[in-house]
């Protein structure tokens, strides 16, 4: 048997080269290269052949974009646009998401999160704040008061959940936290444009979403490559 270089990792990839011969993956300090079960290097045909082969392999995700209408709305921002659910566990980020609170508002009005993220609300201002929320999915949780510079924490664990944040000191100040079940998920920009990207290929329900106004629902395939559009209107 011959002997390996150190820090070389040969690894079997279950491909035939065109003499059906096993192929192996080699990689020696970050280069990868390609053999057969003789250990001789590949011919040509036998490269071009493992190219093709390779990718829709490595092909795996494709893209979500389009546009949202919010009817009757001063703009077409802050839509949340989002895969329903994905066959998957996904862990929540070790960093905190943030949502500041500047100018008497909180900044984004919108934050979609996934289940088990933890969001810092920060105090930008020069007075005293007070985050809470009624909603029960998110623990009808009150911050208590904290005065500008500091921040307060709380971790948002059920998906589906819509809290309303508010501040008991500010009535005028409203936003929201959406929590999801998978990371693949959008916001739209004053124009309404969305893009989710690198979402894996299969059939989902796509959701959009806003506030107080009626969801809508589709269903779309996400092929391996390439882009899906899907447009919405949302109504009250």
């Amino acid at each position: 048997m011959r002997r390996q270089k150190q820090g070389t990792e040969v690894r079997k990839i279950g491909l035939k080269d065109t003499a059906g011969l096993t192929l192996y993956r080699v990689s020696t300090a970050g280069v990868q290269w390609y053999r057969d079960s003789l250990h001789s290097p590949l011919p040509v045909r036998s490269l071009l052949l493992l190219s093709f082969l390779l990718l829709p392999v490595l092909a795996r995700a494709g893209d979500v974009k389009g546009r949202v209408i919010i009817v009757g709305g001063t703009s077409n921002a802050n839509a949340v646009i989002y895969i329903e659910n994905v066959d998957s566990v996904f862990d929540p980020p070790e960093k905190p998401a943030v949502m500041d609170q500047n100018h008497l508002a909180f900044k984004p009005e919108v934050l979609p999160i996934l289940a088990g993220t933890t969001v810092k609300f920060l105090n930008s201002d020069e007075v005293l704040h007070d985050v809470f929320t009624p909603s029960p999915c998110a623990g009808s949780f009150n911050l208590g008061s904290f005065p500008p510079g500091e921040s307060k924490t709380h971790t948002f664990k059920e998906a589906g959940c819509d809290a309303l944040i508010l501040c008991d000191i500010h009535p005028e100040m409203q936003a929201w936290i959406k929590t999801l079940q998978n990371p693949y998920f959008a916001v739209s920009d004053k124009d309404g444009n969305y893009f989710l990207k690198g979402v894996p290929p299969g059939r989902y329900s796509l959701e959009a979403w806003f506030g107080y106004y009626k969801s809508q629902s589709v269903r779309i395939v996400i092929p391996r490559t390439g882009a899906v559009s899907v447009d919405f209107q949302l109504e009250q």
